[in-house]
């Protein structure tokens, strides 16, 4: 191909593929790039193929490689239909006519609107571009769907609950316990907060994204991206497995109930693929009801055949779970009192709703709809919207960060992807009604590329990351605040540094910070490459000093980590 027609074919890309609206915006962040590219476990699925006598010719070896590649870097913009989802829809209606070298253009120098350069940045070679440029003109693969019979296969009790303990059977601070995933290993790690040591390292589904605590304090329950879920008894001797089961192929969310008098009882997971949710047994994971999130986005009321669920939390004032569908942007009020009669409740705010956390009062769930650049607060005692808060962009809160700020009183904060910003939002209608469900104010990070914020009751600090900024200077280091004084700016602390980590070229990237239950310690991961060497860093709050390295060679990609007593009571 000519420079003249690279050149035209370029031009033609920009003009069409790309809206006035998009090439107007600067070019997306690196550190949003690299979270929408995301892996999927469906990479490895087995699924129903069709084939498209208008689509360029493929061999079976050519269309298993580019599903591989589609599902480990594209399926997270595009969807697993390629009927879009953040990023445009890639269907043969629309690609077909485009042509294959229209496509690899697109392909190899990206969009403003958000396409990376897949070619140009080195990630792909013209061969890998070309074979793409032919995948997509192909009909979308189609994944299997998980049904009640699919998920009862892999259900499996390890220990059933009449053989469990009927008392605390170890020495451990239960309470301090933290839950730390070993991302690329498929584990968790249990850690002794008060000792700093590994209580044990415990099998788990691949990527652990959360971690979540049963009502009462004793089960700890975690959900792989490959939808595997554990259930692990924190009163065994030596806490482990007591049971396990599969949801879906692809997941992010579980949850148990809280509300007085159902504690303990149900457990809840959400599903990427299929986009549904299942209630199961709270004592042994037996699956009890699915319930499909597939319907209508909200504003345009087209119908979306792949909306994932995204956060799932329980709420302190009814026996529901909000469960948050991302692409429809809606929050489903779910009833768990008859699953029989199920009764949901859906309140509409804006797509790609995706992680968030309760405010300090846990009435308002505040859960950000990503690609929408706001932040939705959801009343759960009254079960309505009660506020859609412009903020930064691409808001990614975690849990968010709980304080009262000394002008607008109780505020709950979030970092942003795509920019430098963190988000105060007022939470407290009855006596800042004036800030209440508002963006009060905007504090100045170190750059975009922030996961999470955290703060504590006991604490006077706001901690923030930014471990998908592109400056390992900013990736490797962890920023404070003193909320009281929050116009100095902040303090930077190279956390990585502190690690003593060999230099063997590892990422080394600080990801977050958690409290101990006291509120005097804040816990980071050092998240280095499968092959490098990683760690966790123990900060002292107050002082802001180097406490603790915790070091092992168990500790692989250490990422997410969940202190038992404050996600067993929402505190953050």
């Amino acid at each position: 191909m000519t420079a003249k027609r690279i050149a035209r074919l370029v031009a033609l890309a920009a003009a069409t593929l790309v809206s006035a609206t998009a090439m107007a915006q600067k070019p997306v962040a690196e550190a949003e790039k690299n979270y929408q590219a995301g892996g999927s476990p469906l990479a490895e699925v087995p699924m129903y193929q069709s084939t498209n006598p208008k689509a360029p010719k493929m061999t079976q070896a050519e269309f298993d490689r580019a599903r591989q590649i589609y599902f480990e870097r594209c399926a997270g913009c595009h969807g697993v239909l390629r009927k879009g989802a953040t990023g445009k829809p890639l269907t043969p209606d629309i690609t077909l006519g485009k042509g294959t070298d229209y496509l690899k253009v697109f392909i190899a120098y990206g969009s403003p609107a958000g396409m990376p350069n897949w070619q140009t940045s080195g990630e792909f070679d013209e061969a890998t571009v070309d074979l793409m440029a032919r995948y997509i003109q192909q009909d979308p693969p189609t994944p299997p769907e998980w049904s009640l019979a699919d998920a009862k296969n892999t259900w499996k009790v390890i220990v059933p609950p009449e053989k469990r303990p009927t008392k605390k059977m170890n020495k451990y601070n239960l309470e301090n316990i933290f839950s730390t995933t070993l991302r690329d290993t498929g584990e968790v790690a249990l850690i002794d907060g008060d000792t700093k040591e590994i209580i044990n390292i415990v099998k788990t589904g691949y990527a652990v994204h959360i971690s979540r605590m049963s009502a009462s304090g004793r089960y700890l329950f975690v959900i792989g991206r490959d939808a595997k879920i554990n259930m692990i008894d924190l009163w065994m001797e030596k806490p482990d497995n007591v049971a396990e089961i599969r949801v879906g192929l692809e997941a992010r969310s579980v949850d148990t109930s809280k509300f007085k008098g159902y504690e303990d009882k149900l457990a809840i997971a959400g599903s990427y693929w299929p986009p549904q949710f299942t209630i199961m047994d709270g004592d042994t994971l037996e699956p009890l009801k699915i319930v499909s999130t597939r319907g209508m986005v909200v504003g345009t009321q087209e119908y979306h055949p792949e909306p994932r669920v995204a956060s799932i939390v329980a709420s302190h004032y009814k026996p529901e779970f909000l469960v948050n569908v991302k692409e429809t942007g809606k929050t489903l009020l779910v009833d768990y009192s008859n699953l029989k009669a199920l009764k949901m409740t859906e309140i509409g705010s804006a797509p790609f709703l995706h992680d968030g956390g309760w405010d300090s009062s846990k009435r308002y769930f505040m859960v950000a709809a990503n690609n929408s650049n706001k932040i939705a607060a959801i009343d759960a005692k009254d079960g309505e919207l009660a506020g859609l808060v412009e903020v930064g962009k691409i808001p990614h809160p975690g849990r968010g960060a709980n304080f009262v700020h000394p002008t607008y009183g109780p505020v709950w904060a979030t970092g942003h992807l795509g920019d430098e910003t963190i988000s105060l939002i007022g939470t407290d209608p009855k006596k800042h009604k004036q800030y209440a469900f508002k963006e009060v104010a905007k504090i100045k990070g170190p750059g975009g590329g922030a996961l999470f914020v955290k703060s504590h009751p006991k604490s006077k600090n706001l901690w923030s990351d930014a471990p998908l900024n592109p400056d390992p200077k900013v990736s490797q280091s962890i920023v404070v605040y003193d909320i009281n004084n929050l116009d100095k700016g902040y303090k930077t602390l190279p956390i990585a540094e502190w690690a003593g980590l060999p230099d063997d070229g590892g990422a080394k990237r600080v990801v977050q910070p958690e409290y101990n239950k006291a509120g005097d310690e804040v816990w980071f991961a050092v998240w280095s490459a499968k092959d490098k060497a990683s760690a966790l860093v123990v900060v002292d709050d107050k002082t802001l000093k180097l406490k603790k390295v915790i070091k092992d060679p168990r500790l692989i990609t250490p990422t997410g980590h969940f202190n038992v007593y404050n996600t067993q009571h929402d505190v953050y």
